[in-house]
């Protein structure tokens, strides 16, 4: 008897000797070797772990990641702009507040928008808040800024831009602070603080109804020395961002 090989694909009994199936027509060569290789394990996917289980990382990171360097003209560009702003703070805080202080810099047009936009968010909650709005307007919005920066963009270079905006708009509200029994800065609308109706003038108002008149000096002396530590932390905490990406 003739001796034969079941096909292991369909069954079919062929001579010992045949080189394929005489009914499916796989060859048993290249069957053989299909079963002979080792099979790789489908690869798992990537399990998300921490913050990236939801989607989108949302870490805060307070220097740039170095998987997203940047050429040096960033570095120059960037390091450039530390030390203007670091040589600009210096001379907006050598202004004596008694002379108009920061109040004197163009960025003080830049900030009045927000100054006074600030005044109509706080109306509703009556005259005092109303008055402070103005300033707490400026304050928000550079850190609406660097919050939307940090969080959003996860930019920290441009988030410590933000910082030392606010640490001007601190310079820039401490001669306002400091005028409130002098009287004498030019308000809005050609305006001068002693021949203005009670209440126009921001920081009298507020002080004289909170009790505060007689420490307006100090108050003023606080707001600037807040802005003075808050540019400095801006400009370390830009040097920083860019020594951890570029270094």
């Amino acid at each position: 008897m003739e001796a034969s090989t079941a096909c292991t694909k369909c069954g079919f009994e062929n001579p010992a000797d045949a080189p394929e199936c005489l009914r499916c027509g796989v060859i048993f060569a290249k069957l053989n070797a299909d079963r002979n290789t080792p099979q790789n394990p489908p690869k798992r996917p990537d399990t998300p772990t921490g913050h990236q289980a939801y989607g989108e990382d949302t870490r805060i990171t307070f220097y740039e990641r170095e998987e997203t360097s940047e050429g040096i003209f960033m570095v120059v560009i960037k390091g450039g702009l530390l030390i203007l702003l670091a040589l600009w703070g210096f001379k907006l805080a050598a202004i004596p507040l008694v002379d108009g202080g920061a109040g004197n810099s163009f960025l003080h047009n830049v900030n009045l928008p927000f100054h006074e936009a600030g005044h109509l968010l706080f109306k509703p909650f009556g005259r005092v808040i109303h008055s402070l709005g103005g300033t707490l307007g400026q304050l928000l919005m550079p850190l609406i800024c660097l919050v939307a920066l940090l969080v959003k963009q996860r930019d920290p270079f441009g988030a410590s831009i933000c910082l030392w905006w606010i640490g001007e708009n601190c310079l820039d509200i401490a001669p306002y602070v400091d005028d409130a029994r002098r009287l004498s800065l030019p308000l809005l609308g050609g305006n001068v603080g002693h021949s203005s109706p009670y209440g126009f003038h921001d920081w009298q108002f507020i002080l004289t109804e909170t009790g505060l008149l007689d420490k307006d000096h100090v108050i003023a002396g606080g707001f600037k020395g807040v802005g003075i530590l808050l540019m400095a932390a801006a400009i370390a905490w830009g040097a920083h961002s860019i020594y951890k990406k570029h270094m």
